[in-house]
């Protein structure tokens, strides 16, 4: 989708600071992060929400959240722990119509979140 931020950055048209891609997924450092570490976790077909989904989608969700756990690894944050998110809807804070997952950590989270 050629109006999808994340759809532009999957393509190239936007910079972003990438730590991982394979042919599914794409994962870059949020430009606005709210941890000391906080990648997002995409797929590069353009899916509007989790609430989309499919069951036929159901590789590409498992494939997503492998790839989330081993960014985390690779981050340093598994000893420690981390945050994975999926923020569906405007009442969750979604912001960009395009499935992703943040992963937040780097230091100690707070809960509730909200």
């Amino acid at each position: 989708m050629s109006d999808c931020l994340f759809c532009r950055i999957i393509s190239g048209e936007i910079p972003a600071d990438k730590v991982y891609e394979d042919a599914q997924v794409v994962a870059f450092r949020d430009v606005n992060p709210q941890a000391p570490v906080h990648i997002l976790v995409i797929p590069r077909r353009h899916l509007s929400s989790l609430n989309a989904a499919e069951e036929a989608d159901g590789e590409l969700l498992a494939n997503l959240l492998l790839r989330a756990a081993e960014i985390a690894r690779t981050e340093g944050l598994a000893a420690t722990g981390y945050r994975l998110v999926a923020n569906v809807g405007a009442d969750a804070g979604e912001s960009v119509p395009h499935l992703h997952f943040h992963i937040l950590g780097g230091r100690p989270l707070a809960w509730p979140p909200g």
